[in-house]
């Protein structure tokens, strides 16, 4: 990842005529932001599936973030905040859009099924040590899928948080996320004959 961040680390540019906060607001939004760099690259990483969209999604989130900070309650929740953000410039990016345009209809939602599960995908990750056939089962997920998964099983957010910043009923989450699951299981367990395992550190 290149190195991004503020000010002369590319992400804020300094002097910029829009930024009416003030060096106060600046420095408050900062203190919260920054340690979240790494998980939110991370997150916009697995949802954009390559190494430059992941850059530009996260510096356009912290630009957007950055602008709209007065719009952020002190006091709540920042992470679920700025990952709403993240989320939402993601859909309405490119790639993005063209996830979301392959996105079946949310009829099978309505189902029973519940996101209560001893076996996730971390789980079977610990089992066949291949972080590639994980990662591929992730990123064939689609993505109203795969963001749930993630927020859930990998930034280990709470079904509140994940249905604030997707928007959506509690009960929609379980059941994304049971979904996600099920079929993350489905993949690894109709790879695990022809594939062999393979290391855990994750490709450069």
């Amino acid at each position: 990842m290149r190195p991004v961040g503020f000010g002369a680390m590319g992400v804020i540019p300094r002097g910029a005529a829009w930024i009416t906060q003030g060096n106060q607001a600046v420095g408050e939004f900062e203190e919260l932001a920054m340690p979240l760099m790494n998980s939110a690259y991370n997150l916009a990483r697995w949802l954009a599936r390559n190494d430059s969209d992941a850059e530009d999604l996260l510096q356009e989130t912290y630009l957007k973030a950055l602008r709209n900070f007065h719009s952020f309650e002190s006091g709540t929740d920042f992470r679920a905040w700025i990952y709403r953000i993240l989320r939402n410039t993601f859909l309405t990016s490119r790639t993005g859009l063209r996830a979301a345009a392959t996105v079946p209809l949310d009829s099978e939602e309505d189902g029973p099924e519940l996101a209560i599960e001893n076996e996730t995908p971390e789980t079977i990750l610990m089992k066949c040590l291949s972080f590639e056939r994980v990662q591929q089962a992730i990123d064939d997920l689609p993505v109203h899928y795969r963001e749930t998964l993630l927020l859930c099983d990998m930034e280990e957010m709470s079904y509140r948080q994940i249905a604030e910043i997707l928007s959506v009923p509690v009960g929609t989450v379980m059941s994304r996320l049971a979904r996600a699951r099920k079929l993350t299981r489905q993949f690894l367990r109709s790879t695990r004959v022809t594939h062999p395992a393979a290391s855990l550190s994750r490709p450069a």
